[in-house]
C-alpha cells in the first residue's frame, strides 16, 4: 500500500483539500513518526466529528466531508453542469480520485504497531455519545453520511469519480451546497459568508391566519426558485405578527430545490456588492434577508441597498432577491416637515420625502401584516396550543390568553406564542 503522505502529495485539483487539513497533518505525522503531532490531529478530528455528528468510521466520514466541501474549479463547475465528457479536467480529477480511493480505504493497522496505540481502531469504529437529533449541523452530517455510504460501495478510483460528481450534481458543493442559511462575519476585506448551523424548522402552516400574505410570499418565492421573474419583497406591519416566521418557513419549503438565505444586518449593507459577487455564479437561488429593517434620518446605509436592488451600474443577478421585514412601511423615519416645501431648512423639502420613499418603492412586492383582531388572536392561541398538545379547553385557553395579552402588550402572534411558552413552563 502507498504511503499516506505520498498519496496526498499527488493531489492536483484537490490539493486544497489536503493542504493544512487533518488529512495533511495525519500524513505528515505518520511519515515523521511524530506521535505528539498525531495525537493533536486525532484530537482535532474528534472535535470535527462532534461538531458535525459524524458516526461509525470517523476517518471515512472526514474524507467524505473533505470531498463534499472542497470548492475548486472542477467541483463548482460540476455543481452547475455536471462532469463534462472527455474534458481535460476529468483526467486530472480521476487521478485525484484514485488517490482518494486509497486514502479513504487506508489500512492503519501497521501504524498502530509503530505507535503502540490503537488510535485508528477506535476511530474506525467510533461509538459516539452524541444523539443524532441534537446535531446542530444535521444538514451537513446527513449529506456527509450519505456520501460516505456511497463511497463504501466503490471498487476503484473511477467509481469514486462517478459517485463524487453525482453528489455534486445532486447536492452541490461546499458551504452553499451543505447548508441552508448564512450570516456575514467580519468587515471589509476580512468579511466572509459563514454558515448558520442551527436553523428553525418552522413550516408555513405553523403561522396561523394571514392566508393571503402567505400565499403571496409563497407564490413569489416559487417563481424565483423556478427561474421565473420575481420581485424583491418587503414584509411590513406590526411587531410580532409573523413576518420573519413567514420567510423562515419559505426557506424550509424550498431548500431542497436550491433556495438559500443570507442574513444581513443594516450596518453590513456595504458588504452587499461583495456578497452578490460571491454568489452570482453559483447554482442556487439566494434570498438576502434583512430583519427588522429601518433607518433613522442620519443613517445613510440604505443607499447601498438602493444601488443593489435597482439603480447601480451592475444588474442584480437573476439568482438573488432581497427580502426584508420592517415595522415601518417606508423603512426610513418620516417627519411631517418632509411633506412641506415651506421650510427654511431646505429649498425643496418634498425632494427629501421622495428620497425617503424611493427605497421602499424599489421593493416590487409589499405585504402588510396587521396586528390580529381578538378573533384571530384566539384562533392563533388555540392553534398553537393544539400543536403543543396542551390539555385545556378552548374557553379556558382564551380566558387565560386574554389576561396574558392585557399584561404583555396586546394581541399578536408573538404574544400568543409567549403565552403558550408560559403554559408549557408550568409543571
Amino acid at each position: 500500500m502507498k504511503d499516506l503522505s505520498e498519496l496526498t502529495e499527488k493531489l492536483v485539483m484537490y490539493n486544497g483539500a489536503a493542504s493544512g487539513t487533518i488529512l495533511a497533518g495525519v500524513a505528515e505525522s505518520l511519515a515523521s513518526r511524530d506521535e505528539k503531532k498525531l495525537t493533536g490531529e486525532i484530537h482535532t478530528l474528534l472535535e470535527v466529528a462532534t461538531r458535525y455528528g459524524f458516526k461509525d468510521n470517523l476517518w471515512k466520514s472526514y474524507i467524505a466531508y473533505l470531498l463534499a466541501t472542497d470548492e475548486n474549479p472542477f467541483s463548482v463547475l460540476c455543481e452547475m453542469v455536471g462532469a463534462a465528457k472527455n474534458a481535460g479536467a476529468n483526467v486530472i480529477v480521476k487521478k485525484d480520485m484514485d488517490c482518494f480511493y486509497h486514502i479513504y480505504n487506508y489500512d492503519f493497522s501497521s501504524t498502530e504497531d509503530d505507535f503502540a496505540r490503537e488510535y485508528f481502531s477506535i476511530l474506525c469504529d467510533y461509538k459516539s455519545m452524541h444523539k443524532e437529533e441534537n446535531t446542530f449541523n444535521k444538514s451537513v452530517s446527513d449529506k456527509v453520511y450519505y456520501l460516505m455510504k456511497e463511497l463504501d460501495g466503490a471498487a476503484s478510483g473511477d467509481d469514486f469519480f462517478d459517485i463524487v460528481t453525482g453528489f455534486y450534481q445532486k447536492f452541490g458543493v461546499g458551504k452553499y451546497g451543505l447548508n441552508k442559511a448564512f450570516r456575514i462575519v467580519g468587515e471589509g476585506d476580512s468579511s466572509k459568508v459563514e454558515a448558520i448551523t442551527h436553523t428553525s424548522d418552522v413550516v408555513i402552516d405553523d403561522l396561523i391566519g394571514y392566508e393571503m400574505q402567505k400565499e403571496t410570499l409563497v407564490a413569489n418565492t416559487e417563481a424565483f426558485v423556478e427561474g421565473r421573474p420575481a420581485n424583491n419583497c418587503l414584509l411590513f406591519g406590526d411587531a410580532g405578527t409573523g413576518k420573519s416566521t413567514c420567510i423562515k418557513a419559505v426557506l424550509n419549503m424550498y431548500y431542497d430545490r436550491g433556495l438559500r438565505l443570507i442574513e444581513l444586518y443594516k450596518h453590513q449593507l456595504k458588504e452587499l456588492p461583495k456578497i452578490v459577487q460571491d454568489v452570482k455564479n453559483r447554482n442556487y437561488r439566494f434570498i438576502i434577508y434583512m430583519d427588522d429593517l429601518s433607518f433613522e434620518e442620519f443613517e445613510i446605509e440604505y443607499k447601498y441597498l438602493k444601488a443593489v436592488i435597482e439603480g447601480g451600474m451592475e444588474v442584480r443577478p437573476d439568482n438573488v432577491l432581497i427580502y426584508a421585514t420592517s415595522n415601518r412601511r417606508h423603512l426610513i423615519r418620516e417627519m411631517w416637515s418632509d411633506r412641506s416645501d415651506m421650510s427654511d431648512d431646505e429649498l425643496h423639502r418634498s425632494d427629501t420625502m421622495q428620497e425617503k420613499l424611493s427605497l421602499s418603492a424599489r421593493f416590487g412586492l409589499s405585504i402588510n401584516f396587521d396586528k390580529p383582531q381578538k378573533k384571530l388572536f384566539d384562533e392563533i392561541v388555540i392553534g398553537i396550543a393544539r400543536q403543543e398538545k396542551i390539555d385545556l379547553t378552548d374557553e379556558e385557553l382564551i380566558k387565560r390568553a386574554n389576561v396574558w395579552a392585557l399584561r404583555n402588550g396586546g394581541y399578536s402572534g408573538r404574544v400568543a406564542r409567549q403565552f403558550i411558552t408560559d403554559l408549557l413552563s408550568e409543571k
